[in-house]
């Protein structure tokens, strides 16, 4: 079991059931990741719930990164939710956003009565997931593994992402709650974790026996536990692997960080047509962006974009 020090937010970490073949990772994000994000851009409850997830769900697969890098969670529709994107990059920055129709959402909405909609109600019948891994280097080219979004939950078609594209048997689980407290400010808590089987080989023999053991265990983690502000990730794995002794590994932290830039703006709008940049100038003849991510506002002369890129 981790020691005391393990913090009980904003982190990601391995763990290891004691003598079993089965790998896992924990992940649990508050007031200085996920909650800044989701409070920033206002969105729908039930919206706000799916984007944390994604972004939770990049924590998770994310962290698993051996090189300098980001892993994207990109889900992309037909349906009221267009795109939502969840992004880990191996600094342990995260950062997410969700462009959808309200009126098609309300709609949504009034039909399942506040209820929590499934996947093809968000993204329709061409909805999709994409896991996107892009590395540093800028020589290697990402790397996009695509399942589509037929089941229920996010947690659901990520399982499919991992035993169609990865041929890895592997269970997920993401849970999301807004928690207010007597004179504090609102704060969203997200956990996740997931469980992977470690193939066969000699020296482990037949995996399957432990793997369907580690499932059962796993199955009885609750929406409640994974994303209590009070229960320390690593009190979790010790209530559910006790019995086989569980190590949680050193944690790497979590924080709501952005990487736009008005360098990265400028080569961005450096692509786009003369005719696309004559629709977007002002009157006093600047570009007015806002990044999508974190909201954040750049006023750029179009000197700066046309005379660069002269």
């Amino acid at each position: 079991m981790a020691d005391t020090s393990t913090p009980l937010s904003d982190f990601v970490a391995n763990f290891q059931i004691e003598q079993r073949p089965v790998r896992g990772r924990a992940v649990r994000m508050g007031a200085a990741s996920i909650s800044p994000i989701l409070q920033r851009h206002d969105y729908p409850v039930n919206l706000a719930r799916v984007l944390g997830e994604a972004v939770t769900l990049a924590a998770l697969v994310g962290s698993s990164l051996k090189f300098e890098g980001r892993l994207l969670v990109q889900a992309e529709g037909d349906g009221p939710v267009k795109m939502l994107v969840g992004e880990y990059r191996s600094d342990g920055g995260v950062r997410g956003y969700a462009r959808f129709d309200m009126e098609a959402w309300e709609n949504l909405d009034r039909v399942n009565k506040g209820a929590a909609p499934h996947m093809p109600q968000l993204f329709g019948a061409s909805g999709r997931l994409g896991l996107i891994i892009v590395q540093d280097n800028p020589a290697i080219q990402p790397y996009q593994g695509i399942v589509p979004l037929v089941k229920g939950t996010l947690a659901e078609c990520a399982e499919d992402y991992f035993a169609q594209s990865e041929q890895v048997p592997t269970r997920i689980r993401l849970s999301l709650a807004e928690f207010e407290r007597k004179g504090e400010p609102g704060v969203w808590v997200s956990g996740g974790m997931m469980v992977q089987r470690i193939a066969d080989d000699e020296a482990r023999g037949d995996t399957e026996e432990a793997w369907n053991e580690a499932q059962a265990l796993f199955a009885t983690i609750t929406d409640q536990e994974l994303a209590d502000p009070d229960l320390p990730m690593d009190q979790l794995l010790y209530r559910l692997f006790h019995e086989q002794g569980v190590r949680m590994e050193p944690p790497t932290q979590l924080d709501d960080r952005c990487t736009c830039n008005e360098e990265r703006l400028i080569a961005t709008l450096q692509n786009i047509s003369d005719d696309g940049l004559r629709d977007l100038v002002e009157d006093d003849g600047t570009l007015s962006i806002d990044c999508q991510f974190c909201g954040r506002h750049y006023t750029v002369p179009i000197e700066k974009v046309t005379g660069a890129s002269n």
